[in-house]
């Protein structure tokens, strides 16, 4: 895609068109930028005002990761699996993927064949993907180059045709062999699966006949217990008779329990130890509700569910307790997956609307047809905007997210083609700006030793603006004009900065006391509540009382402080509500050790629920209104408010949960 950069310098370069020059040449920008840049530069940049020609500088918005992405992703590195097979093979799975961006194609090449040669091909695909995007972002610019060379020497872009890539074949030889052996694994591994199947079935089969059989009780129940090893020992089967399988398994299982006259103790010790493992299961998958990632604790429940399987059966007192309790858990992870991947399938949607509406922004920028200099720089930054917002965007749906952008690539395209073609007729305008560009440099020279520091930087600024309304000039002009004003400037501006050093000595004392803040606040203990409030309110006013820091580390500083202060009141509020939840338990309980309370006691659960139900509509209304609200001009704002209110409305319902939960537990 052509883009253009408005923002920083770009090198002059002569537009090819009959002896035509197309020049550019760069004003300072306004006073902080001349005073902290123009020590340091002595080469004169390009006017940031002026027309960039079509390979003038590198873009504004780099689009070579999503063009790399959308070569990567052609048909030919399909696949053709929804899950990747190392999800259930068993195998080790990579937690991390190295970082390939760095790399040139022949290092990615020579990586990628390391990996099929040393590692299990089960366990590469997330490095595969890695380098595949790597590789295509390597040869896309390779091309972009090529079509540059070819434009320089007089061709027509859309003439360019990219020459045979020796590197790419070389790639997709690579990629099919990785293909061939992940489908002879996927191939070996359903073998397998079938071969478990038919192991366990014998299992079962063996499991019926020891009803029948004539050994004594210890040979029977050792028997029983080699055949529950084995069964364990068996690896996995294929998920669509999985559950038949664990159902028909564990039925036989409890026969064994139920008709076979074992040792009553010998019995109770095994189904004690069913019982002790499947509370462990239950305690970790409702550890799992808590984990961050939605991926890992869903992977990780499955690992969950195939153990559950294996455990054998506990008294029948516990049977339903315990699979009610493992499953309300696992239903809240299952539905924390569930819904994870439903709100990617809306953001995508989301995100194909947003796409389409830029689209539709550009080619009306494309159609508008600027007629001057100044609506053509205009429009170019409202491009210029516009592909940064394309950026911050997510993908689309799969079927249409190349055909958007394509689009948007083929907008942007047309859009900086026509701009190239008026700039060829503006030539007759280059000698004018140069004459007024000399008229300002005269007048930033009258006023470079001045010391009326206001006055003179006001000036200087004003002439900064009008440099910046000017067009380009001639490139056998354009270095001299541009160093004899930024000498002017720096001159001016490097005066200044020395006559208010003073100030930025007492800045970087204010940053050393601040910092001593932080250091306190990191260190902070709260002694009580009351106390602790005190504390922090106090660091809190000093911090405000002292002064100015340089502005590069003002906002760093004062994130850093804030997420501690927030930190420390987050933390008092989490006691404050476990000391109040504690508070209500001891009310309860002293009402439930007088029987006279008991109607009380009733009293305050159905208040507490009514207050939970009116909580859930509340929460149900809120989210009902976020719809609403997306379609007004603060919609932002709103939202966000909104989503505060929810968040607070459902802790609240939490905490009230809680305290019926006490309540119905003395009622037991």
């Amino acid at each position: 895609m052509v883009t253009e950069n408005n923002e920083l310098p770009v090198p002059e370069e002569q537009v090819n068109a009959s002896g035509i020059e197309d020049t550019t040449d760069t004003a300072p920008t306004a006073e902080p930028a001349v005073e902290k840049e123009s020590k340091n530069r002595q080469d004169a940049p390009a006017d940031p005002q002026a027309p960039a020609p079509e390979n003038a500088a590198d873009p504004v918005v780099d689009f070579s990761d999503e063009e790399a992405a959308l070569a990567a992703d052609a048909p030919e590195f399909d696949l053709g699996e929804e899950e990747p097979a190392e999800e259930n093979a068993g195998g080790d799975r990579v937690s991390e993927t190295v970082d390939y961006s760095g790399k040139n194609k022949e290092q990615l090449l020579a990586i990628f064949e390391t990996l099929l040669r040393t590692k299990p091909v089960q366990t590469i695909r997330a490095d595969v993907e890695a380098i595949k995007i790597a590789f295509y972002k390597n040869y896309r610019n390779e091309v972009d180059q090529l079509r540059k060379l070819f434009v320089e020497s007089g061709g027509n872009s859309e003439d360019f045709v990219p020459p045979a890539n020796e590197a790419e074949q070389q790639f997709k030889t690579l990629f099919a062999e990785y293909r061939e052996k992940r489908n002879e694994f996927i191939a070996q591994l359903d073998a397998e699966k079938e071969a478990n199947y038919q192991t366990k079935l014998q299992i079962i089969e063996e499991l019926k006949e020891l009803v029948n059989s004539n050994e004594t009780l210890n040979q029977t129940f050792n028997t029983f217990r080699e055949l529950q090893q084995r069964w364990k020992e068996t690896g996995l089967v294929q998920q669509s008779v999985m559950k038949d399988l664990w159902e028909t398994y564990n039925l036989h299982v409890e026969n064994f329990y139920n008709f076979i006259k074992i040792n009553k103790e010998l019995r109770d010790l095994d189904l004690k130890k069913n019982y002790e493992a499947k509370i462990a299961l239950c305690e970790e998958a409702e550890a799992l509700v808590l984990e961050n990632s939605v991926i890992t604790a869903f992977h990780k429940l499955q690992k969950l569910h195939e153990q559950w399987r294996e455990i054998g059966p506990v008294t029948n007192e516990y049977k339903e307790q315990l699979w009610d309790r493992f499953r309300e858990a696992s239903s809240k992870i299952n539905k924390r997956h569930q819904e994870h991947f439903d709100q990617l399938k809306e953001e995508q949607k989301k995100n194909l609307d947003l796409k389409t509406e830029l689209c539709v922004k550009t080619e009306e920028l494309v159609t508008a047809a600027p007629i001057s200099r100044k609506e053509w720089n205009k429009a170019s930054e409202q491009l210029i905007e516009i592909q940064k917002v394309w950026k911050t965007i997510g993908f689309a749906p799969k079927k249409d997210n190349t055909k958007i952008y394509e689009r948007f690539r083929n907008a942007c395209d047309k859009f900086f083609e026509n701009k190239r073609n008026f700039y060829l007729q503006t030539k007759m305008e280059m000698e004018s700006n140069l004459q007024l560009k000399n008229e300002i440099c005269a007048a930033a020279e009258a006023v470079q030793d001045s010391e009326e520091w206001k006055k003179a930087t006001d000036e200087l600024i004003a002439l900064q603006k009008r440099w910046k309304e000017i067009g380009p000039v001639a490139r056998r002009h354009s270095d001299a004009v541009w160093k004899r004003f930024r000498t002017a400037c720096d001159r001016f501006f490097e005066r200044k900065a020395a006559h208010f050093a003073t100030i930025d000595t007492q800045y970087e004392e204010n940053l050393t006391k601040k910092r001593a803040l932080i250091e306190e606040m990191k260190n902070f203990v709260a002694d009580g509540e009351e106390k602790a409030f005190d504390k922090l309110k106090e660091l809190q006013r000093r911090w405000a009382e002292t002064g100015f820091v340089p502005i590069r580390q003002k906002e760093a500083i004062q994130n850093e402080w804030r997420q501690l202060v927030d930190a420390a009141f987050a933390k008092l509020r989490g006691n404050e509500k476990e000391r109040h939840l504690e508070r209500f338990k001891g009310k309860i309980q002293n009402l439930a050790a007088d029987n006279a309370n008991d109607r009380r006691l009733r009293h305050e659960r159905e208040r507490l629920y009514n207050k939970m139900k009116q909580l859930e509509a509340d929460i149900a209304l809120l989210e009902n209104n976020i719809g609403f609200f997306s379609k007004s001009k603060n919609a932002e704002a709103m939202i966000r408010d909104v989503n505060e209110k929810i968040a607070k409305a459902k802790e609240e319902m939490a905490t009230t949960i809680e305290k019926i939960n006490m309540i119905d537990k003395q009622g037991e």
